[in-house]
């Protein structure tokens, strides 16, 4: 058994392939195995990936499978005392496995996350310090719900130079212990009856209606049993995850000695809220698809992890809808499958917080 498990999930990435794995292959620590899942081959990735890297071991379910289940794929059959995800745009320096393994000496840490810094494209070069604008040093989670990664378009100045413990962890760069994965495992297929004459699906989710019985935490070779939410497909179930090891009892953390660099597709606007014509415009210009899935997994998440619904959630929420219902009506469109889902979500919680 590997120690390490290194996992990529690929959508269309030819043009990382080279100095994404000649960096994973650089690393300082060698003990490790990685696993590829593809998700979206029309510029031939795989075809590179195989060519230029054929140790890597590729899974090709011939779909998108996601971001959550073809993570999942891999936490069920490759055994590892741990997972080293590497985003397909995402470039680790040569001594990131080994700082962040160094965390995980702390049996209480679940969780981890580097410090990377933001980057335009494949040539990650950083010449000056003032470059070093920053994409992730852990997340924060806040009452009303918001999520956001810390530090996010700072300029790297020192001020997160310390590992510490923080909510969550971006999924671009995390690692995470498998006992820890299997402890916050929850069964699939916990849903009422699908709802009858609903065809809007456009992200390939599923729809389940077994009505499976509750069990005992998951093994990772159980195929019953999800780590990433699979109901979510593709973001935020990074910190859905960290929220679940937070709520168990496990710390995540931030080691600011791993460092990587990272082509966020989608991220927070450089002034945030502050700037609202800066906001509107950053919003917009995301591709649909990952607007509507941040949307309705931002509420999923919430719902499913927060110990209290806080009255700042409902704020948020309602000014949100009519910031939608003004300048993003094609957004709404997701408003079907998060209502399909928030029956399923709830089920969850209660298998997970009252039954566990």
């Amino acid at each position: 058994m590997s120690k390490v498990i290194v996992v990529q999930v690929i959508y269309n990435n030819r043009q990382w392939i080279e100095p994404v794995f000649t960096a994973i292959f650089n690393q300082t620590f060698k003990d490790f195995k990685v696993v590829v899942v593809i998700a979206g081959n029309e510029d031939g990735s795989k075809e590179l990936l195989l060519e230029k890297f054929p140790n890597v071991e590729v899974i090709d379910p011939g779909y998108n499978i996601g971001f959550a289940k073809g993570h999942n794929l891999v936490f069920q059959k490759y055994p590892a005392d741990c997972y080293q995800l590497v985003n397909p745009d995402m470039i680790m320096e040569p001594n990131y496995i080994e700082e962040m393994l160094k965390a995980f000496e702390d049996e209480k840490v679940g969780g981890a996350t580097g410090k990377l810094y933001r980057i335009a494209n494949s040539e990650k070069r950083i010449e000056s310090r003032e470059e070093k604008i920053l994409d992730t040093t852990g997340v924060v989670i806040k009452k009303s719900g918001r999520a956001f990664d810390r530090g996010q378009n700072e300029v790297d100045k020192g001020q997160y130079d310390t590992l510490l413990s923080v909510d969550a962890v971006s999924g671009a760069g995390a690692m995470y212990r498998r006992i820890a994965l299997e402890a916050v495992s929850h069964r699939k297929n916990l849903v009422p009856e699908p709802v009858e004459g609903l065809n809007f699906d456009p992200f390939d989710l599923s729809s389940r209606a077994d009505k499976s019985a509750r069990y005992g935490a998951g093994k990772l070779s159980d195929q019953n049993f999800e780590f990433f939410d699979e109901d979510f497909h593709s973001y935020w179930e990074d910190v859905d995850l960290s929220w679940r090891m937070n709520n168990k009892g496990f710390k995540n953390v931030f080691v600011p000695k791993a460092v990587g660099y990272h082509a966020r597709t989608a991220g927070s606007s450089k002034n945030g809220y502050l700037d609202v014509v800066g906001f509107i415009k950053h919003h917009r210009a995301l591709p649909l698809r990952i607007r509507q899935l941040n949307y309705k997994n931002h509420i999923l998440m919430y719902i499913k992890n927060s110990k209290w619904f806080y009255p700042q959630f409902f704020i948020r929420e309602f000014f949100m809808f009519l910031y939608i219902l003004l300048f993003e009506t094609t957004t709404l469109k997701i408003l079907p499958i998060l209502f399909k889902q928030i029956p399923i979500i709830w089920e969850k919680r209660k298998y997970f917080y009252e039954t566990r």
